[in-house]
């Protein structure tokens, strides 16, 4: 796919995939492409997403969960929902533009339980299979060596 000029990435609540989608795609593409993300519904700062997204040096900790009607920009050329609920929104959201809108089936890691290193095993399979979904669709720059 040609780089588009504006992602948008739409879950639940904008908590942990679709910031961590944002925080992926802005590594790579941040200075030649418009990313944001949202949440159906308001949700709040997830730790954990922070944690392991420091692990492969994308600083999350100024992330502030937003909802559909928080959009600065409404027009975008790539919408991807990481949830049903949020593809229906990012449809009623574009549905009078031209958007490639597409599902991507990533599995919230709250949904693990267990010790703290399980769930964060969970968070970083979660981050692992984004970042590869974002690069297989975006492909990484050459000039970029990481």
């Amino acid at each position: 796919m040609i780089l588009p000029s504006s992602v948008l990435f739409c879950c639940t609540m904008n908590e942990i995939r679709s910031p961590m989608a944002e925080g992926i795609m802005k590594r790579f593409h941040g200075t030649q492409v418009f990313v944001d993300s949202v949440g159906v519904r308001q949700g709040s700062l997830d730790p954990m997403m922070v944690e392991v997204m420091a692990e492969i040096g994308v600083d999350m900790k100024r992330h502030r969960p937003k909802t559909f009607s928080n959009l600065a920009d409404d027009s975008f050329d790539v919408a991807i929902a990481l949830s049903t609920e949020a593809q229906a929104a990012a449809a009623e959201l574009t549905r009078y533009m031209h958007c490639d809108l597409r599902l991507w089936s990533i599995a919230d890691p709250l949904l693990f339980e267990g010790t703290r290193e399980a769930r964060l095993a969970a968070y970083r399979q979660t981050r692992d299979q984004l970042q590869q979904k974002v690069l297989d669709l975006f492909p990484r720059p050459a000039h970029l060596d990481f």
